[in-house]
């Protein structure tokens, strides 16, 4: 993009595909609807409004549009530090947001860069709750156009292996952290019970995780449920895992916010989470799933049997999770609610002005 065509820049500086990073790629091309935003930094889609690096010495002029600054959104340490570089050091016409998701207290390093920002947004109740700033709660949302119960279904020979069966689903990085022993420990109790049952697991395990998974796999093993327990690995398309899903778990011992619950809800289907990240927030309990402490596998089998051994419940629950997304958690609402953080901004200096 042409910079002088730009109000809004979503730099990314991780390679590695990330929560953080999967909320840039699926927010800024709505952003993109109704503002002039462009992304900047490595591990993106070539299809994203850009900036290149080496285009940003053309910020020290102002945008076209008669804008007074961009805003400069930053979701990590490393953004927060070079929007504040680019403004206070370079004394480029910008302001700086920053998206905060911990559900923890800050390093002193973060504080610090906090206090820098223009703005601050919270991706839940929980997470401006351990901000020592002003924060506006600004949930995610999802793409439903993604994300919902009409689309393909998985095509591949595991999907095949399972016809005929129920499948209970858990999706992320195979690590203690996501609670994936969580998920084999209460499968485990619940499979021996539900014959028409069988559990999925999709999400890549990294070299550090590969004993992690191999002391999974030996569980499975000696609990007999090698053909019932199966770990699909990344799948190149997820959101038709969670079309295919019955039920869908959600172990983490930690989590960020957590967009699963919502794509499995936005899919027509039920969730079981664990007392972590946003999940409280997003999950109406009883109605759309259920929340249960994290670290419990056998409260977690506890609240997922009575979905599983009731297929007139369990197709309610989806029924209402999907009606609780598209009314709660449109991307669009999420696009909309941080535009009014932007604008606010515009506003305040057009006021001093």
């Amino acid at each position: 993009m042409n910079p002088r065509d730009i109000d809004v820049l979503a730099p990314n500086f991780k390679r590695r595909l990330s929560g953080v990073t999967s909320t840039v790629i699926q927010l800024v091309p709505e952003q993109a609807k109704r503002l002039r935003i462009a992304v900047v930094g490595p591990g993106l889609p070539e299809t994203l409004p850009r900036l290149r690096l080496h285009q940003l010495p053309a910020l020290w002029r102002r945008p076209a549009s008669g804008r007074p600054f961009r805003i400069w959104h930053a979701r990590r340490n490393v953004e927060m530090l070079a929007g504040i570089v680019l403004r206070d050091a370079l004394r480029m016409p910008l302001r700086l947001v920053f998206t905060s998701a911990a559900q923890r207290h800050h390093t002193a390093y973060t504080r610090r860069l906090i206090r820098r920002m223009d703005a601050v947004i919270a991706t839940s109740g929980r997470s401006a709750a351990f901000l020592e700033q002003p924060a506006t709660v600004v949930m995610h949302g999802i793409d439903l156009a993604r994300f919902g119960p009409d689309g393909p279904l998985p095509q591949d020979d595991l999907a095949r292996r399972l016809a005929g069966r129920r499948v209970v689903g858990c999706s992320g990085r195979i690590r203690h952290q996501k609670g994936t022993d969580v998920f084999v420990e209460a499968m485990i109790d619940l499979l021996p019970r539900h014959a028409d049952w069988a559990a999925v697991i999709t999400g890549r395990t990294t070299p550090e995780n590969a004993g992690f998974e191999a002391g999974l796999r030996e569980r499975i093993a000696a609990a007999g449920l090698t053909d019932r327990i199966h770990f699909a690995g990344e799948v190149p398309d997820v959101a038709a895992w969670f079309r295919r899903f019955d039920l869908y778990v959600a172990p983490p011992r930690n989590e960020g916010f957590g967009l699963t619950p919502l794509e499995a809800m936005a899919s027509g289907t039920p969730v079981i989470a664990s007392d972590a990240g946003a999940f409280r927030e997003l999950i109406a309990e009883g109605v759309t799933g259920a929340v249960v402490p994290a670290d419990d596998a056998l409260a977690l089998a506890r609240a997922a049997e009575p979905f599983m051994a009731d297929p007139a419940r369990l197709a309610a629950a989806g029924e209402a999770a999907l009606a609780h997304v598209r009314s709660h958690f449109p991307l669009s609402r999420e696009a909309a609610a941080i535009e009014a953080v932007y604008e606010s901004l515009w506003a305040s200096a057009a006021a001093r002005a």
